[in-house]
């Protein structure tokens, strides 16, 4: 008996710890085989947790919380070795990049980060994500211990948790005992707005740069505590298109290295070689570019690591459907493509570690002692510390070194606004950017003043710069200047305290602004604006500026209020002792209007652009805290909207609009806000100004002389290009004399996206507030016929009628939230115009 015994404990002693490190497969852990279901985000969740229990090989870490509470997860994976050692591997990679001090070498693990579902109707990685992080801790897969003997992976296995779980559990929902392959079941027709978006409506794989989100912020934050040398971001497109992988299609961005494009061939060949073994579609080097800065390829490209995308054909399939030729795609299909890729990805990257660490290093060797492009120096004029205070934080975000103001402060450089080169004297609160730095090619991405783009039929906008986007004067200097002061030199203004004001005082020139005046307006207080400057107190005050009399505001409480609000906001306010003013029209002048705190609804529904409606209520809900109400186009018919003073209709496809009802409401006193393409609906309809623009007889003559010509077939993607503008900046002339206009110069910058244009209006009818003139383009692509109609005509205007107005916003003021001086713009549309 004791022979048995001890022979039973031999038993355990060697065998129990072979049995300890099974790890479940994610088909053992849900009871089902990848691909036959779609797996809700909660539970992987649980499996990652689970694993992150069992294995260890892993850490797993959650890194932030999406808008509706869902974890945001990065499992991090590595050798025995390795494990213990993350911190020390992570500080490594930001010494290589001359980040942290130290120097850094290239004898240590490479790191391979690879992001699933970014887009929520695009299911299949976060599948894929679970099958890739088991082959990872298998014990028994030798092949990926070898890997990990000299690389670190992260898995971030779904990027956008709201918009997945929108999109599956829609289609869990109507999904019957078997899935309908047929594409017109109702199983691959997803209701509006759709899971591809975030919960407020944004695309997260457009935010890498501008972080407007709170996932993207999160996630861009952990991003570049690590800066990987590979990263892969997972999607899906249309189901009838195969697999797409790198290399990428032109135009590639000139600040991308021979190395980067190389080794994406690299990686293709590898990912090719297992498709071609399996007999499965895929194409590369088409549609997919490589230009727009915010992308999950592009922006780690501009971080120096190897950055790529890959598309699996699957949006709107489901479980199955099928496709144009006739085949069946199914969800297994498309998970297991999505896991060959990750496999092949990281094989590659670990057979090629050391050139990833060498290529890594040198391309911050090369950012730090040769940065690129002809600007060694940027400088953006402090016209508004709320405005600098904003961009400040975006370069911090994204790691990039600032300061302010120079010791030398005479300087040559190019004028952004006037496009030439011009002398300026650098003030003491100027930021200053110096490019010699480890973010220079980041740097030189978003501030250059025009984007070169080799090849113009790109994915995306093809300008962006910085300076325009702020609405903020700049200047780039051929000459290195290092900055003066890492910090201001300017005080935070100071909370008033014991003061009895007749008014206060503030500027109206940002989104900080705006945020003080929805503070006051909730807590019920009276604001009014000054229609024309003004001078008290020894202080110059602009048009728009806001102030706060006594007068009106009655509570015991209201210095204290007033004061609290402005401090709590780190606004600066000026305390006046009397309406009688040194210049200008008194307080009590009608010089001076009383705002009237709006009630807003934003039509949302069928047929609205959902990101541009969700730029809008994100803008209200999360950026200036003021609220607005959401209305289905379809239920404005029974609207009361005698409750609502401005109704704002974003870009769509409205039917019957505007409707008997919306006309009467504004004849009554309502205010609409027609943004993009329903301004266009606007057109020739009974009581509204707005009209397209003539063709002259001989630009008639001309098109159909054009007509008449032979085009070939082949050419088809090519002469499409005259006629588009996937994305350019112009610059208009703005009277800014008009409420719209108040707070901004006598130009607007405004980001276009089709060469719409309207004629001026007439007489006294409308306001042409902001105009195009023939030299009006600044900078990014746009097509030769539509250069040739972009020019003397109206992009702003603002139309009286009965007791309300029409606001006609002809291109896209909040344009995915990083235009930040369209901000301003729509908020005078809600908050000053009609006053």
């Amino acid at each position: 008996m004791i022979k048995r015994h001890l022979l039973f404990f031999v038993f355990i002693s060697f065998f129990c710890p072979t049995f300890a490190q099974k790890i479940q497969s994610p088909q053992e852990f849900l009871g089902y085989k990848l691909g036959e279901h779609f797996t809700p985000h909660y539970r992987i969740v649980e499996y990652f947790k689970y694993v992150a229990s069992a294995s260890k090989n892993v850490k797993l870490q959650q890194f932030g919380t999406t808008n509706e509470g869902r974890p945001l997860l990065a499992m991090f994976i590595a050798s025995d070795e390795n494990i213990g050692r993350l911190e020390e591997i992570r500080h490594n990679n930001l010494k290589l990049a001359g980040i942290e001090s130290g120097g850094g070498s290239t004898a240590m693990p490479v790191v391979t980060w690879l992001s699933y579902n970014v887009h929520g109707n695009e299911p299949a990685s976060s599948e894929a994500a679970m099958w890739t992080l088991f082959d990872m801790v298998d014990p028994e897969n030798t092949a990926t211990k070898a890997w990990l003997k000299n690389m670190v992976v992260v898995i971030d296995p779904c990027l956008n948790p709201d918009g997945r779980d929108r999109y599956v559990n829609f289609y869990n929902s109507v999904v019957g005992a078997a899935p309908d392959a047929s594409p017109t079941s109702r199983e691959h027709a997803e209701p509006w707005p759709g899971g591809r978006v975030n919960h407020f409506y944004f695309d997260l794989n457009r935010d890498w740069a501008w972080q407007q989100q709170k996932e993207t912020q999160a996630r861009v934050g952990l991003y570049n505590q690590w800066l990987p040398q590979v990263h892969v971001d997972y999607h899906e497109q249309g189901y009838n298109a195969p697999y797409y992988f790198a290399p990428a299609a032109e135009p590639y961005h000139k600040d991308i290295t021979a190395w980067q494009r190389q080794f994406q061939i690299t990686i293709g060949k590898n990912n090719a070689k297992y498709f071609d073994q399996n007999g499965w579609m895929y194409f590369t080097k088409y549609e997919f570019d490589l230009l727009y800065p915010s992308y999950g390829d592009t922006y780690p490209l501009y971080n120096g690591s190897i950055g790529m995308t890959y598309e699996q054909g699957g949006i709107s399939a489901g479980l199955a459907v099928v496709t144009r030729s006739g085949d069946t795609l199914t969800l297994v299909q498309r998970v297991a493509h999505h896991h060959s890729t990750s496999l092949s990805t990281l094989e590659i990257a670990s057979l090629n570690t050391q050139k990833l660490l060498d290529e890594y290093k040198k391309f911050f060797d090369n950012s730090r002692a040769n940065p690129p492009g002809d600007y060694k120096t940027y400088v953006i004029k402090n016209d508004n510390n709320n405005k600098i205070n904003a961009l400040a934080k975006m370069l911090s975000r994204n790691g990039i070194q600032y300061g302010f103001g120079l010791a030398n402060k005479a300087v040559l450089g190019f004028n952004y606004v006037t496009q030439k080169t011009e002398q300026y004297n650098v003030g003491a609160n100027d930021l200053v950017i110096n490019a010699y730095q480890p973010k220079a090619v980041l740097l030189h991405v978003l501030l250059e003043p025009k984007t070169f783009i080799p090849d113009s039929n790109t994915y995306d906008i093809t300008a962006w710069s910085l300076p325009y986007a702020y609405g903020l004067k700049a200047y780039g200097l051929k000459e290195s200047f290092k900055p003066a002061s890492a910090e201001w030199s300017v005080a935070e203004p100071k909370p008033l305290v014991n003061t009895h004001a007749y008014a206060y005082v503030s500027a109206w020139q940002s989104v900080n602004d705006v945020k003080f005046l929805a503070a006051l307006l909730k807590k019920k207080i009276k604001v009014r604006y000054a229609e024309k400057p003004f001078e008290a107190g020894g202080k110059q005050f602009t048009a728009g500026s806001l102030i706060v009399t006594r007068a009106g505001n009655d509570q015991a409480d209201f210095d204290q209020v007033v004061t609290q609000t402005a401090a709590s906001l780190n606004q600066e306010i000026t305390p006046i002792s009397t309406g009688f003013v040194d210049k200008g029209s008194d307080i009590g002048s009608d010089a001076v209007r009383y705002i009237h705190q709006p009630k807003i609804a934003l039509i949302a529904g069928d047929g609205i652009n959902s990101e541009a409606m969700g730029e809008v209520w994100h803008l209200f809900e999360a950026q200036i805290g003021y609220p607005i109400t959401l209305i289905r186009y379809q239920d404005l018919g029974r609207t009361k909207l005698g409750d609502f003073d401005v109704v704002v209709c974003p870009d769509g496809r409205y039917e019957d609009f505007p409707s008997d009802k919306l006309q009467n409401w504004i004849r009554d006193g309502g205010k609409l806000i027609a943004i993009d393409n329903a301004v266009s609906l606007l057109v020739d309809k009974k009581g509204f100004l707005i009209k397209h623009k003539e063709e002259k007889k001989e630009d008639k003559d001309k098109e159909k002389d054009k007509d008449k010509i032979v085009k070939l077939y082949g050419d088809r993607d090519r002469l499409a290009l005259s006629e588009s503008i996937p994305g350019a900046i112009y610059k208009l002339n703005l009277d800014n004399t008009h409420p719209l206009g108040f707070g901004l110069p006598d130009y607007y910058y405004s980001l276009k996206l089709n060469d719409d244009i309207y004629d001026l209006f007439a007489g006294d009818d409308g306001w042409n507030v902001g105009t195009i003139k023939k030299d009006g383009y600044v900078s990014g692509f746009v097509g030769a016929e539509s250069k040739k109609k972009i020019t003397n005509g109206l992009l702003l205007g603002v139309q009286p009628m009965g007791r309300g107005s029409v606001v006609y916003m002809v291109d896209d003021p909040l344009f995915r939230s990083f235009w930040e001086n369209g901000k301003l713009l729509f908020s005078n549309a809600v908050f000053m115009v009609g006053q």
